[in-house]
């Protein structure tokens, strides 16, 4: 298997098969579990009913954090292991997981203090502003619990610098600096760890858009969800890793509830240079006047400011409302009054459903965020165990993979053969270990005909597997699309044909960055449907479909400013395809 082959599949190709594991949900927790049981050697299938990542995995707060607020509930063990894995992460995923520098506003000495003791005994607070006393004492707990594997400086405090004087409100007297750290595309590791894990055990396959339908005995029915089709696999264990669908999942399974309960978390991607420039690459951490914990820092050549916690009952059924976009940029004008903050200013909106343990909590931000492995055992209509997943968050994906890869293996008698703990991810394999082997590697790709910034871009995309893929796009002709130069008309058909995409929101939403930065404009979409439909072999009228389909997701789901265009052959969108059809070399 070349090392850029992916082993995607569609259902038809698995009829009759029998996998030792079927994994229902490839979000992250799912194929960590995936990565995790492949490199034990066991074979297994994942399935989803929509795209990899295509659920809250592709709508996280893209920080890998350890979670500081949680230290006032008491979640000790929690914070602890998830700055050790954003640690690991940090060394595992460096092409993606990049330090993050984050800086407090303070304006109180003793604010909060009383509160964070009451919410620390889990009674009720009134929100009120923490101070520098409550921050200082939360960020030396923070520092302690995050010793291990540390790569990172620890916090300080100090008066506001002259720089933030302006950027700020004038009340704010002091800092507190500390790090976390940021992923730039969670949904592209993602789709490394998909392929780590075939890599590894090369009977392991990924089908996306892929529902099952239910299990009787040690049989699965699966629903292919382009065609319809229905195939039957059969298993000697099921992992239910569908997050906020997991009582849904389990339904369908035969399994028990409910779990889990869910709040969205909405995201606003701004274009704001004085904002980016002001920050000057640091995340400002903050809370607004009603108590509630919003983050905005320079992402890519944008601003990304979240989030929202709102419960919600369907999380099919989710969506960024006004209302959340005048609430977070209300918060920005609370908290940068000098200034000025408009709804044109965003670009790209997200929404996600945090998949969290059901509770009884009044607040969503008091529940925890912990996860926790269940089993439920065979019963009258099912032979074999479903292994469910409940909670969770992205930065511990790993340890809560490992939890549950050794329910299976428990159940598969067999044992633990290899750790995750310190295996690189992806490109984060070989990387070059400083400046100067970057450096090289830059050398190298730019030997390929690549442009010192085509090298650069690449290798921030791609990591170290960066050259291998820069010699096979040289080789057909690496020219750059005429709508969206940050991509190149060979790489997005190397995205279609070796990375699972079936619908046109899969390579534009999850396999590029064009999306959430702004960059898809009806040129560019129409450019990129082209090249799609050349790829995958889509005749007009299901280029059309695409292209329609795309479009109206990226309206009203994400607030691009597109044209509004019918599926017909007259539409705005489709001229501008025709004049941006591209050929493939």
């Amino acid at each position: 298997m070349s090392a850029w082959q992916l082993p995607f599949t569609r259902p038809a190709s698995l009829a009759g098969r029998h996998f030792s594991t079927v994994i229902v949900g490839a979000g992250i927790n799912g194929v960590g579990v995936f990565r995790d049981l492949s490199l034990q050697r066991v074979d297994c299938l994942i399935v989803d009913k929509g795209d990899f990542g295509a659920g809250a995995s592709s709508a996280p707060s893209r920080m890998i954090h350890g979670g500081l607020r949680y230290l006032e509930n008491g979640s000790f063990s929690l914070v602890a292991e998830a700055t050790r894995e954003r640690n690991l992460l940090l060394r595992n995923a460096p092409h993606l997981v990049k330090p993050l520098k984050t800086v407090v506003p303070l304006a109180s000495l003793f604010g909060g203090m009383l509160g964070s003791a009451l919410r620390f005994l889990g009674r009720p607070a009134s929100p009120r502003t923490r101070g520098l006393l409550a921050v200082a004492l939360g960020l030396r707990l923070y520092d302690l619990l995050g010793r291990r594997q540390r790569v990172m400086p620890g916090h300080r405090i100090d008066r506001v610098p002259p720089r933030d004087r302006q950027l700020f409100r004038a009340a704010i007297r002091w800092t507190a600096t500390f790090f976390d750290a940021w992923i730039s595309h969670p949904e592209w590791l993602i789709l490394e760890l998909i392929a780590d894990a075939c890599r590894d055990q090369p009977r392991s396959t990924a089908v996306n858009h892929c529902r099952v339908m239910g299990c009787a005995g040690n049989i699965l029915t699966l629903r292919d969800e382009i065609t319809g089709e229905l195939v039957r696999v059969t298993a000697d264990t099921v992992v239910n890793a569908s997050g906020a669908w997991l009582d849904r999942s389990t339904a369908v399974l035969g399994g028990s509830g409910p779990r889990v309960m869910g709040t969205k978390g909405s995201h606003l991607v701004l274009d704001h240079p004085a904002l980016r420039d002001a920050l000057d690459g640091r995340m400002a951490y903050f809370e607004a006047m009603d108590g509630r914990v919003c983050i905005v820092y320079p992402f890519l050549d944008r601003v990304l400011v979240g989030s929202t916690d709102i419960p919600v009952e369907d999380p099919d059924q989710i969506a960024t409302e006004p209302e959340e976009v005048d609430y977070l940029l209300e918060v920005l004008r609370e908290v940068f009054p000098n200034l000025a903050f408009d709804p044109a200013d965003v670009v790209y909106t997200y929404v996600g459903v945090r998949p969290l343990a059901r509770s009884d909590a009044d607040k969503p931000g008091q529940i925890s965020r912990d996860h926790s492995v269940a089993v439920d055992p065979p019963n009258a209509t099912r032979d074999i165990p479903i292994v469910c997943l409940v909670g969770g968050k992205w930065t511990t994906f790993r340890a809560l993979a490992e939890e549950a890869t050794d329910a299976v293996l428990r159940h598969l008698g067999r044992a633990r053969t290899a750790s995750t703990d310190m295996l690189p991810i992806g490109g984060g394999a070989e990387f070059p270990a400083d400046a100067a082997a970057t450096e090289r590697l830059l050398e190298r790709l730019m030997a390929t005909g690549a442009s010192r910034r085509r090298a650069q871009a690449l290798f921030a995309r791609y990591g170290a597997k960066a050259l291998p893929l820069a010699q096979r796009l040289a080789a057909s002709g690496d020219l750059p699309l005429r709508h969206a130069p940050d991509y190149s008309v060979a790489e997005l058909g190397y995205l279609c044909l070796e990375t699972g995409v079936i619908h046109l929101s899969d390579l534009v939403v999850r396999r590029t960055l064009l999306a959430i930065r702004g960059q898809v404009t009806d040129a560019a979409l129409a450019e990129i449907a082209g090249i799609a439909a050349e790829a995958l072999g889509w005749d007009a009228q299901r280029q059309r479909e695409e292209l329609h389909a795309c479009a109206t997701a990226l309206r009203e789901r994400h607030g691009v400013r597109l044209q509004t265009a019918a599926p017909a052959a007259d539409s705005p969108l489709d001229a501008s395809l025709m004049a941006s059809k591209p050929v493939l070399t």
